[in-house]
């Protein structure tokens, strides 16, 4: 039997992500009296939410009607769309807009600010939130989860308990609901136990990297859209940018790479900090400033990759699924729609047994407008791995206008995308220019203004499953690439000039985007929560 500290809920949920608040909000809605707890690692609701963001209001409309009068922060509609071209010198506007790229009806928002604003909403209707504590222990008696426990605060980075050492807790449920987002640890663990994957596609993810600009009032255009493919990327990486002007004079730039690609020597941040530099990019933060920076991971796999949604005990939401709609270039609406979905059948079995398997989820799932959406787009992703960036565009055409995602065949992710990863030796060799400070920026610099803060002298939250094998793999076949995915500097080779190469690792600037734990050729590297409250802590308005 433990020794720390229980708490009983009746549904615990894990990330109070939008996935995670749609699922607590319409539990309430659904059972007011039931005990409901979200327990999220970072230091308020919201410092880790992520994204470009536009969104479709479809899923919060059913979710929250009256989400006008709630001063809800959505308040840039969507006013022009733009899909662009990009070579090395030219940029070529399309004139026929793919129509799940049609942002009419839609809105230009911080994502951060809109889970807050969601996290407010769950409090008033009586949901306990827990933020600064990690969930980093599964609880499974037989074979059943029966909750989580939070971390263990104030240990120190031998592991000792240092003067400030506070237990972890454990949250009980009958129902434990995990909205982790993109490749969370104890979803991961989650898949592994209870065998969730079998029968589907490897996921297949991307990094996005995200820059907040301030720009002159007179360049800026609320409600402008526009999406970039081609230059910098070669016609084998899956790769593109959105610009989105919303709010008071602010750009959401970002850069998403799809973590299948080919090339060790490539550096998702760099490429980044080069398309900024294309004529037809650089106009668009002239007379403007940098004023944050963040990146994290998404699952791109789509329909074939969604794996089983229950096990004894609780149900995947939101990203942590996959939920997201790669050719709508959107997972928000479908994370909350279902978070609402697992909270029905939640609810449900609440009032029953309160031991049945939440399979009802997956049924409402499959009989809602999330399952047809996610299966007309299935074939998109896994086009660009068939046929490359022109075949790519060329089946795109033929799929949305033709057969509007009723192909009679269905693509499927062949591989991880650690297994696709070339040896340096034969790969090309990618140099990068210089940053100048004002347009261009080197990840310390982007590190600082993303806020994140790790308690130096706590455990490292990074680790390498056999520390042997970097120097033999790691180094020698693929010359570190983990130095050049990470997009925080997180992961340096030192010692190179003097001929004892080592990996340094530098947690403390980890921004929690888990492509370490994705991308590592040999699977090798374990991302983990850290004690509660570190990592980034995004500003209102990122």
């Amino acid at each position: 039997m433990s020794d720390r500290e229980a708490m009983e809920f009746d549904v615990v949920v894990v990330g109070a992500g939008p996935a995670g608040l749609s699922a607590a909000i319409r539990l309430k809605q659904l059972a007011p009296d039931a005990a409901v707890c979200v327990v999220e690692k970072a230091g308020e609701v919201g410092a880790h939410i992520l994204s470009g963001a536009v969104i479709e209001p479809r899923a919060l409309e059913e979710l929250l009607p009256n989400w006008r009068e709630l001063d809800a922060p959505i308040h840039t509609e969507a006013s022009e769309d733009q899909f662009v071209f990009l070579t090395k010198r030219t940029a070529w506007k399309s004139p026929v807009l793919p129509p799940q790229m049609n942002n009419h009806g839609n809105y230009i928002v911080s994502l951060g600010d809109v889970t807050r604003w969601l996290g407010r909403q769950a409090e008033a209707l009586g949901v306990e939130i827990y933020p600064g504590f990690s969930a980093a222990e599964l609880l499974i008696e037989g074979e059943r989860v029966v909750g989580v426990a939070t971390g263990d605060m104030g240990v120190t980075r031998e592991g000792e308990h240092g003067p400030n050492y506070a237990s972890g807790m454990e949250l009980r449920a009958a129902y434990t609901l995990f909205g982790e987002g993109c490749r969370g640890s104890l979803s991961k663990q989650l898949m592994q136990r209870f065998d969730l994957r079998r029968g589907v596609d490897p996921q297949t993810y991307g990094l996005g990297i995200k820059e907040l600009w301030e720009i002159p009032r007179a360049n800026h255009k609320p409600g402008f859209i526009m999406h970039t493919v081609g230059w910098p990327a070669d016609r084998n990486t899956y790769a593109g940018s959105w610009l989105y002007h919303f709010g008071d004079g602010l750009v959401s730039f970002g850069y998403v790479v799809g973590l299948d690609y080919p090339n060790p020597w490539l550096s998702p941040f760099d490429e980044m900090q080069r398309l900024k530099t294309h004529p037809h990019m650089r106009r668009h933060f002239e007379g403007g400033r940098r004023i944050s920076y963040g990146a994290r991971a998404l699952s791109e796999g789509g329909f074939q990759s969604i794996p089983k949604l229950t096990f004894p005990g609780g149900a995947l939401v939101g990203d942590s699924a996959g939920f997201l709609n790669l050719p709508k270039i959107k997972g928000t609406h479908c994370a909350m729609k279902s978070g609402m979905l697992a909270a029905e059948a939640a609810a449900e079995a609440l009032s029953a047994d309160r031991t049945a398997e939440l399979t009802a989820y997956t049924a409402k799932v499959k009989s809602s407008w999330l399952y047809p959406e996610l299966k007309h787009g299935r074939n998109l992703r896994p086009a660009f791995a068939k046929f490359g960036l022109y075949g790519f565009m060329a089946y795109s055409g033929l799929d949305t206008f033709v057969l509007r995602g009723r192909a009679p065949w269905t693509f499927h992710h062949k591989h991880s995308d650690h297994e696709g990863l070339q040896k340096a030796s034969v790969a090309k060799k990618i140099e990068y220019p210089k940053p100048d400070g004002k347009l261009t920026f080197d990840r310390l610099s982007s590190v600082f203004i993303s806020n994140t803060n790790h308690e130096e002298n706590q455990p490292v939250h990074l680790r390498l499953r056999d520390p042997g094998r970097w120097l033999g793999v790691n180094w020698e076949e693929y010359r570190s690439p983990e130095s050049r995915y990470c997009p925080a500097g997180v992961y340096e080779a030192v010692g190179v000039e003097e001929g004892h190469p080592r990996l340094q690792i530098n947690a403390q600037n980890c921004v929690h985007c888990k492509t370490c734990d994705i991308k590592d050729p040999t699977q090798n590297i374990d991302w983990s929560a850290p004690e509660g409250g570190g990592g980034p802590a995004y500003p209102g308005g990122m």
